[in-house]
């Protein structure tokens, strides 16, 4: 890319303007040889400088694609190839996007981020063995809000979990939309700190339980809200708040699992409104200490245990 004087850097211009003259007198030849070569030393440092403090700048939107290099920087004609290549190239509350299907890799986020795996929804992150998305933010960073969308997160069976939540700074808030989870053999979503906010997620074959969030003693009253989600085919339960968390779902499905929904230690409570819980093969719906409300307009049946509600739910209003 080419530049006009006028276009240079600011560090260039002003460097370059406190060259001193060495014109202003005359010089012998050796004396002009010896000022030139320094003048020139001396540009070639300070546009080198200048220079490399641009390439170690942070771009507010990067690109990923299934032909891209992390040795780019990311740009749309220079795309990086995974999502731990172009996060560090990446502002905070920056974006990633995908430019095309392909496997971008497991990442851990500590910043506030979006990634963007496009329309079509095919970006992927293959974490057999692995975590897909670890995030940690524990440092205020911006907004302290993460988003993933559009992505197919697949453990292949080895994962650990396909999202883990580890939050701990004040406010944090993560976002997750239009993803499918699969394949892990810890569960598709672990949310252990800051507020959880799910659209249109499925949790798909993971081992134990497909979408779950924990409270404890750090994070009491940790709230998660899942709504048109699907939860199936999980060896334990669809939905799980344990440990004084608080869960509400909205508009989901849960079955195929071994539990529909489960409320777990005192002070955990779930909602549920407008969700299917079906033939779930040992409960419906497990309360181990917590609570599980209805708002009246659930449908559950065809379970082989438990479908009984908690007393006393919300009014509808």
């Amino acid at each position: 890319m080419g530049y006009s004087a006028q276009q240079w850097p600011e560090q260039i211009r002003v460097l370059l303007a406190a060259i001193p003259n060495f014109n202003a007198k005359k010089e012998t030849p050796n004396e002009q040889v010896s000022v030139h070569f320094t003048i020139n030393a001396l540009a070639i440092a300070i546009f080198t400088f200048a220079f490399a403090s641009m390439a170690q700048a942070q771009a507010t939107r990067t690109w990923v694609s299934g032909v891209g290099d992390d040795a780019n920087p990311c740009s749309r004609t220079a795309p990086c190839k995974t999502f731990a290549g172009a996060i560090s190239k990446t502002a905070i509350d920056g974006e990633i996007d995908a430019l095309d299907p392909g496997g971008f890799g497991a990442v851990t986020i500590t910043k506030s981020i979006t990634i963007d795996g496009g329309p079509t929804g095919e970006a992927s992150i293959l974490a057999s063995l692995v975590t897909g998305v670890i995030i940690n933010i524990t440092a205020t960073s911006g907004s302290n809000t993460v988003e993933l969308r559009n992505l197919s997160i697949n453990g292949a069976g080895t994962g650990t979990n396909g999202i883990r939540i580890l939050s701990s700074v004040a406010g944090a808030a993560v976002f997750v939309e239009k993803c499918v989870i699969f394949g892990f053999r810890a569960g598709a979503i672990g949310a252990g700190g800051g507020t959880v906010d799910l659209n249109n997620v499925q949790s798909i074959k993971n081992g134990s339980s497909g979408i779950v969030v924990s409270g404890g003693v750090v994070n009491a009253g940790r709230l998660m809200v899942a709504r048109n989600c699907v939860a199936t085919k999980n060896t334990g339960a669809g939905f799980v708040a344990e440990n004084g968390a608080k869960l509400d779902i909205i508009d989901s499905l849960t079955a195929y699992n071994a539990t529909g929904v489960e409320s777990d230690a005192a002070n955990t409570e779930v909602r549920v409104s407008r969700t299917t819980i079906t033939r779930n093969t040992a409960n419906g719906l497990v309360l181990g200490g917590g609570t599980i409300l209805s708002y009246g307009t659930n449908e559950i049946s065809a379970n082989a245990g438990n479908e009984t509600f908690t007393g006393g739910g919300p009014t509808l209003k």
